[in-house]
């Protein structure tokens, strides 16, 4: 295991990326992005097993699929901090020609992006099929996605979950983003989506929860304990109970940074909780 002090100041800078990102164009989506920083962290450094250079293939190396992918901003500063393609890109985030538009998507060729995503509702669905291509392909590797607790609310994902249990997409490691906020509020309040546990294993998934989705060693464990448990006949889903806007004191426990960038005041507040780590872009 990477040493955790150096995992901590990773997910520092990568809580500055994502703050200057959105400032910069005066669009994005801070809060979920900052929610999971400790998840791709920890995802990219320390469990995927990931080849050398990139290509869509994906033969032999672990695979990832974000479904919510308006928070790209943590995707792309943890992707160009893992060696896909240069930090200094990331001044690009949402100008024009750009390869890092505010979705993911797929045309423009960046070295980490899979699928275009932002639609919510439909990654889990490519998620498995990619799963069972490796299957075909005796390819030993693990398939992960990431999806919003809110994303949930979209019905194909329901119908992906019972194509995974009923075909034994056992490669597959579906992890849920449960910080219990969307873009209209909460969503015990927009759609409640009631024991998301008790679906998933009443779908026939093996169900895992890290309780606290923002701590690096106990999602690094909470993964790690999933792949082990992959290969037994069921898809694993992760529910990972993290708090929106984590590591910035005023985006906290709040719908209202979903979609919302800083002004230069919130930013510098934000930047100076986050001290710079690695080395600004």
């Amino acid at each position: 295991m990477a040493d955790i002090q150096q995992l901590e100041a990773f997910v520092t800078q990568v809580r500055r990326d994502i703050l200057r990102q959105v400032h910069k164009v005066n669009s994005g989506h801070p809060g979920g992005s900052l929610g999971c920083a400790e998840f791709f962290v920890a995802l990219y450094q320390e469990v995927m097993e990931r080849r050398d250079g990139f290509d869509m293939d994906g033969i032999e190396e672990d695979l990832f699929f974000l479904s919510n992918g308006h928070i790209s901003p943590v995707f792309y500063s943890v992707l160009a901090r893992s060696g896909y393609f240069p930090v200094e890109e990331l001044n690009t985030f949402r100008l024009l020609n750009s390869r890092l538009q505010g979705h993911p998507t797929t045309h423009e060729g960046l070295p980490g992006i899979r699928i275009a995503s932002g639609s919510l509702g439909q990654g889990l669905s490519v998620a498995i099929g990619a799963a069972q291509a490796k299957k075909l392909n005796k390819d030993k590797h693990t398939v992960f996605a990431l999806m919003g607790d809110g994303e949930l609310q979209e019905g194909q994902n329901w119908e992906a979950i019972m194509y995974a249990a009923a075909n034994q997409v056992d490669n597959l490691i579906a992890t849920v983003d449960l910080n219990g906020q969307q873009i209209d509020g909460s969503t015990d309040k927009v759609l409640d989506l009631g024991n998301v546990r008790a679906k998933f294993e009443a779908f026939g998934w093996t169900v895992l929860d890290i309780e606290d989705g923002n701590n690096l060693s106990a999602i690094i464990n909470g993964l790690k304990k999933a792949k082990s448990l992959s290969g037994n006949g069921k898809p694993v889903c992760i529910l990972l109970h993290t708090v929106m806007g984590n590591g910035v004191d005023f985006m906290m426990h709040t719908h209202a940074w979903h979609g919302k960038a800083p002004n230069d005041e919130q930013l510098a507040d934000g930047l100076s909780q986050n001290p710079e780590t690695l080395g600004d872009y």
